[in-house]
C-alpha cells in the first residue's frame, strides 16, 4: 500500500496551508474529465492527499475491551455485528484512515468514514458478484469522502451511496446499518466484542492520539465549497443528527431532542412505520423499522438502566441496540432498518436539500 509524502506537510502546516496549496493548483475544481460522472465533474474536489494518500485498510487487527488503552471515555466508535459477531471501529483510527475493509463473520464489508462530513457507513465489498476492497480515491464531492472500489477502479460517493463514475457507474451500494456511540457506552453495550487495533503497520499509537483536522468538530469551518445554497442555518453546521434517508429525501432526529435516560418515539417516513430510540448519555440513537416481515405491526416502550436492552414491545419481546431481540417471544429476531446513518447538518443538507427536521413532542416514553 502506498503511503504519503503530503499527509505529513497537512499536520505541519494545517488545513490552511492544504488550502492555500489548493488554491494554487489550475486543476481543483474541475474534477476528473474522464469518462461520464453521474455528478457535477466541476463539484468534485481533490482533497490534497491523493489517491490512497489516506491509507485504507485491509484485514485489521482486532483487540478485546479489556486490551484496549488508546481510547478515552468519549470517543466514539462505529459498532457493527453480523451474527454473534460484534466488532467496534473508532473514531480515532478512523479519522487516518477511513475506510477499513473487513470481514464480520464471512461477510465481506467496508467500514467507510468521512471526518469531513461525520458519517460512518458499512457497505457490502460485494459488487455485481465479485468482491473487492475500496480505497480512498483522494477526491470529495460536497466535503464527502468519495471510496473507489479496486476491481474496476470506479468512484464512489459515501453519502450518495452509490458508483459516480467509472465502470461501475449507477450501482448501488449495498448499506448496512451500524451504531455509533462512545467508548464509554462501548464497554457496558458489548464487553466481549472485538476492538479494531491501534497496530496497524501504519501510523503510531501517538498519532492516533491526535485528530487531524484540530477544532474542526465543532467550529463552523468547512474546508471546501459546497453548491450555492445548500448551507442551511436552521442548526449548527456540525450538529450530528441521525438521519433516514427515503426517495432522495431525509428526516434527520436530534439527538439532544432525547432525554438522559432512553426515550422512544414513533414515526413515519417514506412508507415506512418506524421507531426512533435514544439517550443522551448514553450518545445513542438508533431507527428501526416496527413492521415485520410477516406484516405485524409492533409498538415499542422505554428500557431504562438495562443496557444492551433498550426496547421493551407490545408483544413482551426486549430488543437490544442493534435490534435484536434479547428477551421474550421474539428473541434471536433481527429488526429491519431504513437507509440510516449519523451526518453533520450541513452535509445532510448539501446531499438532502431541505431536509425535514423532525419536532420531539414535549414528553417522550
Amino acid at each position: 500500500m502506498k503511503k504519503i509524502s503530503q499527509w505529513p506537510f497537512i499536520r505541519r502546516a494545517g488545513w490552511a496551508g492544504l488550502l492555500l496549496l489548493a488554491a494554487c493548483d489550475p486543476e481543483l475544481g474541475d474534477g476528473p474529465t474522464l469518462g461520464e460522472w453521474l455528478i457535477p465533474s466541476s463539484q468534485v474536489f481533490d482533497g490534497g492527499p491523493g489517491k490512497d494518500g489516506i491509507p485504507a485498510l485491509s484485514n485489521p487487527l482486532f483487540t478485546t475491551v479489556a486490551e484496549v488503552d488508546y481510547l478515552a471515555p468519549d470517543d466514539l466508535v462505529v459498532g457493527y455485528r453480523v451474527g454473534d459477531v460484534i466488532k467496534a471501529y473508532p473514531h480515532p483510527i478512523l479519522d487516518w484512515h477511513e475506510i477499513a475493509n473487513d470481514a464480520v463473520d464471512g461477510q465481506a464489508v467496508a467500514i467507510t468514514y468521512c471526518p469531513l462530513t461525520g458519517s460512518a457507513l458499512a457497505w457490502s465489498r460485494v459488487i455485481n458478484g465479485v468482491t473487492t476492497t475500496f480505497g480512498v480515491s483522494g477526491k470529495l464531492y460536497n466535503n464527502n469522502l468519495m471510496p473507489y472500489d479496486r476491481e474496476t477502479d470506479s468512484n464512489w460517493s459515501q453519502m450518495r451511496m452509490d458508483c459516480v463514475q467509472g465502470k461501475s457507474i449507477g450501482t448501488l451500494a449495498e448499506v448496512f446499518q451500524v451504531i455509533e456511540t462512545t467508548w464509554q457506552t462501548w464497554q457496558t453495550l458489548y464487553p466481549g466484542s472485538q476492538i479494531m487495533s491501534n497496530n496497524t503497520g501504519v501510523y503510531s499509537a501517538a498519532q492516533y492520539a491526535n485528530y487531524p483536522y484540530g477544532s474542526y468538530r465543532t467550529d463552523t469551518r468547512i474546508l471546501f465549497p459546497l453548491p450555492s445554497g445548500s448551507i442551511d442555518n436552521r442548526l449548527h453546521v456540525k450538529e450530528r443528527l441521525a438521519g433516514v434517508v427515503a426517495d432522495n429525501k431525509v428526516r434527520v432526529y436530534r439527538r439532544d431532542s432525547f432525554a438522559d435516560s432512553v426515550r422512544v418515539v414513533h414515526d413515519s417516513f417514506g412508507g415506512d412505520s418506524l421507531v426512533v430510540v435514544g439517550s443522551q448519555a448514553d450518545n445513542i440513537m438508533m431507527i428501526f423499522k416496527r413492521r415485520l416481515q410477516n406484516g405485524t405491526l409492533l409498538s415499542f416502550s422505554a428500557v431504562q438502566g438495562q443496557l444492551p436492552g433498550i426496547m421493551l414491545d407490545n408483544e413482551g419481546t426486549t430488543w437490544d441496540v442493534l435490534g435484536r431481540g434479547i428477551a421474550g417471544p421474539r428473541s434471536g429476531q433481527q429488526l429491519s432498518y431504513p437507509v440510516t446513518f449519523i451526518a453533520y447538518w450541513f452535509a445532510w443538507t448539501s446531499f438532502y436539500p431541505g431536509a425535514e427536521i423532525f419536532e420531539f413532542a414535549d414528553s417522550g416514553s
